[in-house]
């Protein structure tokens, strides 16, 4: 990848992100589109510095915390062990319980350990480390936290920290994507997000992309029902699709597909991954049980991420009477041709008249 593409291909995660984190409307993002990014550090430090001022401009998030302190006054309820130590000491304080409104909370830690980190170890430009260090003079009260022990799942959204989404899921992929550890236990952060987080990064961004953008059919990532003689399925697994655009009895099935080679090698030759044409081959033969005794016509599409290997999967196939594409959707390109090549594929399935919104 040459310098030029991985800038363009840096810059297109932001794109990505936006999408996929349902971020556009969010203007104080909007000037980066326009800016040249050399390293996937210094673009999610920028993110983050716009977030963070975003944020302390509102305020930072707030919420109750449970405290235990000796205390000259009672505040709260006693915690009757603690005093009873204090007064065997001779110590004139009382050992209390109280709830306090702090900003020390996981989601402030979160982006304070994020942030450090990106100053500590990242590639970031002068301009964003100065932008992320006047951010970090807010988080003085806010403790650093160990991002290994982070518990993701323990982050709740509601009308008061909505807005902390977008940036906690930066952060994510930065401490998830990114972080490694050396041999002799220093944490670093690699240059590039990883295939696992980057293959879920280009899936939701597809799904989200023809959800904003495409009228000419909805988009979602439902799941397929197996198509059971007996209707007893409780062992098969699930089949969840990755995006699913229908108008009427029309419908588009796309696996998204992120890996470093697109194509396996079997005796020599380049082929399709085997395992990916049995799953979208499934996918298709299912939903088209499903609607059977309606007007309709189920297609299904393998839709790679190009890479750097000479030979890129493409073509058409009709398989017992659906017809199985397989594309790939070129991520160093500018973006305007991204959605082009997405808008495109919607036409082709939805006819010549379909259109998408353009923004």
């Amino acid at each position: 990848m040459t310098t030029k593409d991985k800038s363009i291909f840096i810059k297109n995660i932001y794109y990505m992100l936006a999408y996929a984190f349902r971020a556009l409307d969010l203007d104080q993002y909007d000037d980066l589109a326009g800016e040249e990014f050399e390293h996937m550090h210094d673009l999610f430090a920028a993110i983050l510095a716009k977030g963070i001022t975003r944020q302390v401009k509102q305020g930072l998030y707030r919420e109750y915390l449970d405290r235990t302190e000796d205390l000259p006054a009672l505040r709260g309820k006693i915690e009757l062990a603690g005093t009873i130590r204090n007064r065997i000491a001779r110590t004139q304080r009382l050992t209390c319980e109280y709830d306090e409104l702090s900003e020390n909370n996981l989601y402030n830690q979160v982006l304070k350990t994020t942030s450090m980190l990106l100053l500590r170890h990242g590639e970031v430009s002068e301009e964003h480390r100065d932008e992320l260090r006047r951010a970090m003079l807010f988080f003085s009260g806010v403790d650093e936290t160990d991002p290994t022990s982070i518990r993701w799942d323990a982050l709740r959204f509601q009308r008061s920290n909505v807005s902390y989404r977008f940036p906690l899921s930066i952060c994510r992929l930065v401490l998830d994507g990114m972080l490694i550890t050396t041999e002799r236990g220093m944490r670093k952060l690699a240059r590039f997000v990883d295939d696992e987080h980057m293959e879920r990064l280009y899936e939701k961004f597809i799904l989200e992309y023809y959800a904003a953008e495409c009228d000419c059919a909805t988009a979602s990532s439902p799941q397929v029902k197996w198509a059971l003689d007996d209707g007893v399925g409780t062992l098969l697994p699930i089949m969840q699709t990755d995006v699913t655009l229908r108008r009427g009895g029309r419908v588009l099935i796309i696996d998204a597909k992120y890996y470093t080679h697109a194509l396996q090698r079997s005796f020599g030759a380049a082929k399709i991954h085997s395992d990916n044409l049995y799953q979208i081959f499934t996918y298709v033969k299912n939903k088209e049980a499903e609607l059977a005794g309606v007007d309709h016509q189920v297609s299904g599409m393998l839709l790679y991420a190009k890479t750097d290997e000479e030979t890129q999967p493409d073509g058409v196939f009709q398989m017992s009477g659906n017809q199985i594409s397989v594309r790939t959707l070129d991520l160093n390109r500018e973006f305007s041709e991204i959605a082009a090549q997405l808008d495109g594929i919607a036409r082709e399935h939805f006819g010549e008249g379909a259109a998408c919104r353009r923004r």
